[in-house]
């Protein structure tokens, strides 16, 4: 069993189930007729993802869905984890606000779209609000529940020692929180990720891997549908990996993370 815990194992185990799925999508493809149509063959969708790759319209449609993902993560998150740490440390604003916040919370986020579409158009600001809005939900939560079970005997000794509000937080209640401020960002980076891709579907765009899909299927064009979905699976893939060392980075000190 243990060599099964090393790294190449783990890369061989991971490819088992992709390798399979390869192997039965070219079967269906090698059927012909309408299920060559459903199933493109595989080396349709690589010359496709190879023109793509020489065109830079991959690179360029990649870089466009990044940057919209990582601002609206960026935007929703600080915001999020701000009003999430607030609530906790401050009880009239938790009475205040959240039970606005239960409640916008419980609305989809395609419940949005007709609001935000007349609001602010279908342009890059709506696709914005709506990727913050999935960004901020899971950061305020996590934030305020992470506050909010810092033991308090933890608090009462930065008491004596005479902390002011600013030193309870940054030596107290920060380290004891980050745990959960940081599952929420991980949830945050999912969800942004995912709310990215579906607005420029939905919404269309100049550039991104979400508006090539919508416009490949128009035209019926499976390949690049495929390699649309491919480059979003990695990117994505690559950003949660990305994190998930930089949360471990930063967690280095528990235990249970060494």
């Amino acid at each position: 069993m243990a060599r099964l815990n090393t790294p190449a194992a783990r890369i061989l185990l991971g490819l088992v189930v992709p390798v399979l799925i390869l192997f039965w999508w070219q079967a269906q493809s090698a059927q012909g007729g309408a299920r060559a149509l459903a199933f493109v063959p595989l080396q349709e969708v690589g010359a496709t993802l190879a023109a793509q790759l020489a065109s830079g319209f991959l690179l360029n449609d990649a870089l466009a869905t990044l940057s919209r993902a990582v601002t609206g993560l960026l935007l929703g998150g600080l915001a999020g984890t701000a009003l999430g740490v607030a609530m906790a440390m401050w009880r009239p604003l938790d009475r205040v606000a959240g039970p606005l916040y239960h409640a916008v919370r419980q609305v989809p986020l395609l419940g949005w779209l007709p609001l935000i579409g007349l609001w602010v158009g279908n342009g890059d600001e709506a696709k914005l609000l709506i990727v913050s809005l999935a960004a901020f939900y899971p950061t305020v939560l996590n934030s305020y529940e992470g506050v909010r079970a810092v033991e308090r005997r933890y608090v009462e000794v930065g008491d004596l020692l005479g902390f002011s509000a600013a030193q309870r937080f940054a030596h107290v209640l920060l380290p004891a929180a980050l745990p959960l401020i940081l599952t929420g960002v991980t949830q945050a980076l999912a969800f942004a990720w995912i709310a990215t891709i579906g607005t420029e579907i939905l919404f269309g765009a100049q550039a991104g891997l979400g508006a090539t899909m919508g416009v490949a299927q128009a035209q019926q064009r499976m390949d690049i549908i495929l390699v649309a979905i491919l480059a979003a699976a990695l990117l994505g893939f690559t950003l949660n990996h990305l994190f998930a060392r930089l949360r471990r980075h930063l967690l280095r000190w528990q235990p249970a993370i060494n």
